[in-house]
């Protein structure tokens, strides 16, 4: 596990995942293990949402798409680029046709492949300062690839009622709970509280829309996202999509503590 330092502020990263993060001794992320998911982060892409009733299959102006929930990036696995006190820098990179195995075959898919017409880099920056950690995801690939972005960080819950607010709106618990799995849209909104055992401002540049999501009493998903896939039926998720210009673009998340 790589670890950034500085001064009341400790992070923790496994294989690109940010798996913990201490302020003043709290920690703020929920933990694997405990109750609510199995995973503490992850990204979604190239494509937000279900795909099993639209067949796993994703319309794209070329070649064959084949998604598993929230995109095929999950699948792979983050090399890491640099490291320092206070900073890491993770990638990964997918080959236009290459096959990638379905972690969720057999026992919650019954799509055994994944596959996207196009190649791409997904660069995942951590780094760490005095007023808390800054995600930034730089995406690059083929000119006109069509793509979504969310992140999808667990936060930690102790209280019994944690204070949930965006654009002057409050939203309990028990609202985002009774979602479901489609998850709570909180839309045209870039920055996010969250008041708990800690207070938490989420501030995002390039995502614009919230997707809030639990199971359980004991965490949060604050899920920024380019795209809220459930306000349409699964055969028209191409209607989110983003289309890449030929040059890298960037999307970032500060997580600020206090």
């Amino acid at each position: 596990m790589e670890t950034l330092v500085y001064g009341d502020h400790e992070v923790g990263i496994e294989a690109g995942e940010l798996v913990s993060y201490r302020f003043e001794k709290t920690e703020i992320i929920h933990q694997k293990g405990s109750p609510g998911w199995r995973n503490s982060d992850a990204e979604m892409f190239p494509v937000i949402g279900p795909t099993a009733e639209a067949g796993y299959r994703v319309q794209v102006p070329k070649g064959n798409a084949i998604q598993d929930q929230h995109g095929l990036l999950r699948e792979l696995v983050y090399s890491l680029i640099s490291k320092n006190e206070t900073s890491a820098v993770y990638s990964k990179e997918y080959k236009a046709g290459n096959l990638i195995k379905n972690s969720k075959f057999p026992e919650k898919s019954t799509m055994q492949w994944l596959i996207w017409p196009y190649t791409f880099s997904f660069e995942k920056r951590f780094e760490l300062n005095s007023e808390g950690l800054t995600i930034t995801f730089t995406v690059a690939g083929d000119k006109d690839m069509p793509y979504m972005i969310g992140y999808h960080p667990a936060f930690r819950l102790t209280g019994s009622a944690p204070i949930l607010k965006a654009n002057d709106q409050v939203i309990s618990l028990d609202e985002v709970m009774q979602a479901g799995s489609r998850a709570l849209e909180v839309p045209q909104a870039s920055e996010f509280l969250l008041k708990d055992e800690k207070e938490v401002v989420i501030k995002t540049e390039g995502f614009g829309t919230f997707m809030l999501w639990t199971e359980v009493p004991n965490m949060i998903c604050i899920e920024p996202v380019s795209y809220y896939p459930y306000a349409k039926t699964q055969g028209q998720l191409h209607d989110g999509f983003q289309y890449l210009e030929g040059k890298a673009v960037t999307f970032k998340v500060v997580i600020k503590p206090s």
